[in-house]
């Protein structure tokens, strides 16, 4: 799909307190930006912000580190941010967000910045054998995350995807990931702290289900950085 260009965005990024624009310039530093130091939780590829909007407000204990490419999506996320803030009657003091290849992730976040999980919600399946490794939790990435990810750090993943799914769950055990949870149908018995992001509402609209898993990092990794 298109994604249409937003040129409010940028500038509305721009003076946004809690927008980083160049976030290699953080590496080593993420957990200073934020107003308090407590738990991060890191979601990759953030899109609009409805699951930003919908996790921060009701949970001050946790910092949220957001990251997406463009503008056209992170500009919305702000606006979706700013309003669930001010229904909530808070400001936005444990939010950030920046904008970032995660493919790259390891040029701007390492060992220092460590989270307590990771939230990776309707990524690219990328079908084609040969793209495959550009998945988001393929072995190449993992590699990545389990630098990021504290001792018994938690992956957290939704997908309409039904092969991304499968592959995802083997990239996982093998590369040092324990699965606590998976469904392949997750409005089966939906968690009562399920929060709906703008991919899943309209996957659910066209009767799609929706395949979920938490996984946990443990200490004896398996697998090898991959080439890239």
């Amino acid at each position: 799909m298109r994604m249409r260009t937003k040129h409010w965005a940028a500038p509305e990024l721009n003076a946004c307190p809690y927008f980083y624009r160049k976030p290699e310039q953080y590496l080593g530093r993420w957990h200073s930006l934020f107003a308090r130091r407590q738990p991060v939780y890191l979601e990759l590829g953030c899109g609009k912000g409805l699951f930003l909007a919908g996790a921060a407000p009701r949970n001050p204990q946790i910092n949220y580190l957001g990251i997406d490419l463009k503008d056209a999506v992170l500009g919305p996320a702000r606006r979706n941010i700013e309003q669930a803030f001010r229904e909530a009657g808070r400001p936005v003091d444990n939010v950030i967000l920046t904008a970032l290849n995660i493919e790259q992730i390891q040029n701007a976040m390492g060992p220092q910045d460590q989270v307590s999980r990771i939230y990776i919600h309707f990524c690219n399946p990328w079908p084609r054998k040969k793209h495959k490794k550009r998945r988001l939790t393929h072995p190449r990435q993992l590699v990545h995350y389990r630098q990021l990810l504290v001792p018994g750090g938690e992956l957290h993943f939704k997908t309409d995807d039904d092969e991304l799914y499968e592959d995802t769950k083997e990239y996982l055990e093998s590369c040092g990931f324990e699965i606590l949870t998976q469904t392949k149908d997750l409005y089966a018995d939906p968690p009562a702290d399920n929060i709906q992001t703008e991919h899943e509402k309209m996957f659910l609209q066209q009767g799609i289900r929706i395949k979920a898993l938490t996984a946990r990092m443990l200490s004896d990794p398996d697998c090898e950085p991959q080439p890239s």
